[in-house]
């Protein structure tokens, strides 16, 4: 495996080799006193990685992709004909919000989007849209907030618009897609009210894919449990809730099977990551993101988002300079042993490039490699006839 890449995209990233040894556990079965042992800890230590104490919200842990958690939130809290407003910083706000469409119903989803590619909603736009839809008598059951979009490396300020909605229409449920933030941008689910938040394991948790995991609050939960009419199956969180709890308290119950070695992983993970706590290994992310982005600007590159306090932590999103191929850029980082990754976002795709920074190569033990990575793109760029 001498000539392996090192991944830095933003996600699936490196892993520990702490955590791929949890990978090759022997067989077990997931009623276990070993497995039961290992997801209940998982389950506790989800609580801490979501900053939540309160005892009457409850975390899932499915098998699935990050975009099962979208799926999770239109079958589970959005019934058809119920209104959803989606607040839009790029590609994957708008996946979410035609998902749900497909729950409640086209006209019913509506999206607010950020006026400039790499801006940020405005907070007055959100609040007079929330107003507005509450004066018509038509307030919104939920509204769907996600933290870092990967295709454009915009952070959306979570915390201030929770207090918008607490204030406008306290009765919408809180939405956080945390997919690309969990783990390295701060995320305080009880203190800012969030309802449901949902990510996925092979980002910043720093797990192999296939694991999708959500937290949902006491108000979320009474919305689950008063559905009346599931509209799927294994997306049903009523029949998840007993197998979570059951879980967390040690006791096995069975709904369908678990990913038995992905949870061994993904406790090892947690612990890694809480040690010594969830709030130093986020801050551990903005140093090496700030570090980053401060030599790629030395560079005299440009960064998509509109400024330094929208950028997310757990990525870069930079336009390639003048007169530079964005694919010669990332074969050439290739070749010196580095994956990094092309845009997403529409027209703009071919216009800049993206390179993750979360979990152990940027913050761990092996985050000299980060060093080398930015090495690997500085010297491309010289190859490629850039000139500072």
């Amino acid at each position: 495996m001498s000539n392996r890449k090192l991944s830095f995209i933003p996600g699936p990233i490196e892993f520990s080799s702490e955590v791929l040894k949890e990978m090759s556990t022997p067989s077990q079965t997931h009623t276990s006193p070993e497995f039961t042992a290992a997801f209940q800890e998982a389950l506790k230590n989800t609580r801490k990685l979501f900053q939540s104490s309160d005892p009457d919200t409850q975390g899932f842990v499915i098998s699935g992709s990050g975009t099962l958690g979208w799926d999770l939130t239109g079958a589970n809290l959005l019934n058809n004909g119920e209104r959803a407003l989606v607040i839009s910083t790029g590609f994957f706000s708008d996946q979410f919000g035609s998902c749900l469409k497909l729950y409640a119903g086209s006209q019913n989803v509506d999206i607010l989007k950020a006026k400039e590619f790499g801006s940020t909603v405005e907070p007055s736009a959100i609040e007079n849209i929330l107003r507005a839809a509450k004066h018509e008598g038509k307030p919104y059951t939920l509204i769907t907030v996600t933290q870092t979009d990967t295709s454009s490396g915009v952070l959306s300020d979570v915390e201030k618009i929770s207090a918008i909605v607490k204030k406008s229409s306290p009765e919408t449920l809180i939405i956080v897609d945390a997919v690309c933030a969990t783990a390295c941008e701060n995320l305080e689910f009880d203190k800012w009210g969030i309802d449901y938040a949902l990510t996925a394991s092979q980002k910043a948790i720093g797990v192999p894919p296939g694991l999708s995991i959500s937290f949902a609050s006491s108000r979320a939960i009474k919305k689950i449990l008063a559905k009346e009419h599931a509209i799927g199956f294994f997306t049903d969180l009523k029949r998840w809730l007993p197998i979570m709890r059951g879980y967390e308290n040690g006791k096995p119950l069975y709904f369908a099977t678990p990913a038995v070695q992905l949870i061994h992983a993904y406790n090892e993970s947690l612990k890694e990551i809480l040690t010594p706590s969830i709030t130093e290994y986020i801050a551990a992310h903005r140093v090496a993101s700030d570090n980053f982005k401060n030599k790629i600007a030395k560079l005299g590159l440009k960064f998509v988002p509109k400024s330094d306090k929208i950028s997310a932590h757990g990525l870069s999103v930079i336009y390639y300079p003048d007169g530079i191929n964005g694919p010669d850029l990332l074969s050439n980082v290739q070749e010196k042993g580095f994956v990094i990754a092309s845009g997403i976002y529409k027209k703009y795709s071919n216009k800049y490039f993206r390179v993750g920074h979360m979990g152990i190569s940027a913050v761990g033990s092996r985050k000299h490699e980060l060093d080398k990575c930015f090495e690997a793109i500085k010297s491309s760029l010289d190859e490629l006839g850039y000139k500072n």
